[in-house]
């Protein structure tokens, strides 16, 4: 079948390793199930995966991609959860030590078919389109879980969003605004400042840019470029959540005394459970909202696709198409 797959590992310039070609249909353990697959978006794990993060030279050839929707073995339209749990995991599967996402152990979305378990096919609303749809199991589902599951946050509430323009910063915008928070965006670019006031961001300021009030929550993929000012932009007994570091994990300034003086807290988050992207598909269809697309390629030109992550040339998610 057609793939986009590592055939090696490349640290210094990762679309070296990427190959586009044939790979051998998926293999179907017992309790798995396949989907034909539509529609998938691109993430910043595929760009670490094709560096050596998270993915070991053994696995190799290894095909890309968390996310997918498309089409169940009976036709359904289907979203596809990217997080994989061990069989006899109960509960919250993101916390499985031993969990693991598509692309890692087992071969990912960008191909014609993917196997996943059958618990983690989740229906589709017709209101979705394939492309919207692959959106969600990653990015979207990281932001939705920081913000109605990890952050504390009322209707009314302030939250910061750090980095507008990646796929989890632009989703937050997108929810948050969409459920009743009062929301601000930074970015170091004016255009990406811009688009996040049209995604629903009552301000957008510069990077380090004081704001006009303190927040209720920080919402940070960014890192080291933004903790101290994370920090700084939180009431007393506000919460940062993290999930993610793309500018570094080691700040400069730690802030440690202002966060325990101030009864911080500091609250990593990963992924979402199969029942949060649930809810947030259904939220999706309830409310109208829909991710941002940058722009969709054809996934024969997935390297393309892949290279404007890797330089952040994007504001919102990309999608591949088959």
């Amino acid at each position: 079948m057609f793939a986009v797959y590592a055939g090696e590992i490349n640290p210094e310039d990762p679309i070296k390793g990427l190959v586009v070609g044939e790979q051998p249909d998926p293999e179907v353990p017992d309790g798995w199930t396949t989907v034909t697959v539509k529609a998938a978006s691109v993430n910043h794990h595929d760009v670490w995966s094709l560096r050596g993060v998270g993915l070991r030279e053994e696995s190799l050839p290894m095909i890309l991609g968390c996310d997918a929707a498309g089409l169940d073995e009976d036709g359904n339209e289907v979203v596809v959860h990217a997080v994989i749990s061990q069989p006899s995991w109960s509960g919250d599967e993101t916390l499985d030590p031993k969990r693991s996402l598509l692309s890692e152990k087992h071969p990912g979305t960008f191909a014609e078919k993917v196997a996943v378990p059958r618990r983690n096919v989740v229906p589709k609303p017709e209101g979705l389109s394939f492309s919207e749809a692959a959106c969600l199991p990653t990015a979207w589902l990281t932001a939705y879980r920081m913000l109605f599951t990890q952050s504390d946050l009322k209707q009314g509430d302030a939250v910061l969003v750090q980095g507008a323009g990646g796929g989890v910063a632009t989703a937050a915008i997108t929810l948050a605004r969409a459920a009743g928070f009062r929301v601000f965006a930074t970015s170091r670019e004016e255009a990406k400042r811009r688009r996040a006031l049209e995604l629903g961001a009552h301000e957008a300021l510069d990077s380090g840019e004081r704001l006009p009030q303190k927040v209720d929550a920080v919402i940070e993929t960014v890192g080291a470029a933004t903790w101290s000012h994370s920090v700084k932009s939180m009431r007393p007994g506000g919460t940062i959540v993290i999930a993610g570091a793309t500018s570094g994990d080691a700040p400069k300034a730690a802030e440690l005394t202002r966060i325990f003086f101030q009864q911080m807290r500091v609250h990593g988050s990963t992924m979402g459970t199969r029942e949060e992207l649930r809810r947030l598909v259904e939220f999706l269809d309830v409310t109208g909202t829909r991710p941002l697309i940058d722009r969709e390629i054809p996934m024969d030109r997935a390297a393309e696709a892949i290279g404007a992550v890797a330089s952040g040339d994007v504001f919102g998610k990309i999608v591949l198409t088959l």
